[in-house]
């Protein structure tokens, strides 16, 4: 008789199908992030090279750049699943669902957070971002990222059952985004200021915790109701 996978096993089969999964459709890896270069790199060739400008307005657009290479590729996070009959077999398994919710969620961030975290710094050289707000862009970006993820899995998994449901989803989850982004760019421009900004990323952390906490749990209940 053959033993129940544990909890990690889940977790883990899990991660590392959507990871293959993405490999091999190399578009889900490079279109987040090409859409992320392109926005940041568009930005001093429309407002020009005047360096106070850029350097302003630099916390915003890596911030909004960000947000929207996330929301570029969440639709296609349970799409596949739900187009070959994988999602059904995920609600049907003795297996949490919150696992493997998760676990999904985790692999979105591994493959659009990240890299979007690595390139962060090369492209803000661009946009003459201060010197001393570098550590705070990607303190925020380590932070605020999976919060990204992980509501707007939640838009998705609402979403999942409706045609062309794009707009739909970016109507759900954008609002949600807002405070991410305020306390975001908050930090970078204290940072740049030479102010302290441990309170900003204090609330961006809070918002993380929370959403760890809550959110495999409302994208499980979201799919249950988009799927019957």
């Amino acid at each position: 008789m053959n033993q129940p996978l544990s909890y990690w096993q889940t977790f883990s089969i899990v991660l590392m199908r959507d990871l293959k999964v993405a490999v091999r459709n190399k578009g889900d890896v490079f279109n987040p992030l090409i859409f992320f270069v392109i926005v940041i790199t568009l930005f001093p060739l429309g407002i020009g090279p005047e360096g106070n400008t850029l350097t302003r307005i630099a916390p915003g657009i890596i911030w909004v750049a960000a947000l929207l290479s996330a929301l570029l590729s969440l639709e296609r996070l349970f799409k596949n699943d739900y187009s070959d009959g994988s999602l059904e077999q995920m609600l049907l398994s003795p297996q949490p669902l919150f696992i493997m919710v998760f676990a999904k969620v985790l692999a979105h961030w591994i493959l659009t957070g990240i890299p979007i975290i690595l390139a962060a710094p090369l492209l803000a050289l661009l946009l003459q971002l201060e010197t001393n707000a570098y550590g705070a862009m990607l303190a925020t970006l380590a932070l605020g990222t999976p919060i990204l993820s992980l509501i707007g899995a939640i838009g998705v998994a609402l979403t999942v059952g409706i045609k062309k449901g794009g707009v739909l989803l970016s109507l759900l989850i954008l609002p949600l985004y807002i405070p991410v982004l305020i306390f975001a760019t908050g930090a970078i421009e204290a940072a740049a200021l030479g102010l302290p900004y441990s309170g900003h990323l204090a609330i961006i952390a809070a918002l993380l915790v929370g959403a760890l906490t809550l959110a495999p749990f409302a994208i499980g209940a979201a799919l249950r109701v988009s799927t019957n």
